[in-house]
């Protein structure tokens, strides 16, 4: 069993920038990918960011340039930075690991509100 805990959401004023934290309660195997997601009031759930077991990365287009997926193996943590922060960015954002053979474990989320 893993359990996904994201931190390190919170108020911003546009143009700022916030680091989020999703810490897994072990390692995991035969993960596929790892990624970043957020969903809006109103909004359906969104793709912000995805990093394979290789480590290539892809970005949803509105984040491209703006943030950056990282992952610490040693931790068992994936990072989400974020620059230049605009309010469309207001989201509650969600950590998810995609796992070969075991399914996929999603974060309870964190939100992170941008103030114009």
């Amino acid at each position: 069993q893993v359990q996904l805990v994201e931190s390190g959401g919170g108020l911003v004023q546009a143009g700022g920038s916030l680091r989020l934290s999703c810490a897994a309660s072990r390692s995991i195997s035969f993960i596929k990918t790892m990624g970043w997601y957020r969903q809006a009031p109103g909004k359906p759930r969104e793709l912000v960011a995805v990093m394979a077991s290789g480590g290539s990365t892809n970005y949803a287009d509105s984040v491209k340039g703006r943030f950056t997926i990282s992952r610490d193996n040693a931790e068992n943590t994936a990072f989400l930075q974020m620059n230049s922060l605009k309010p469309e960015d207001t989201a509650v954002y969600y950590c998810n690991t995609e796992t070969v053979y075991r399914g996929t474990y999603w974060g309870q989320g964190t939100q992170v509100t941008v103030s114009s």
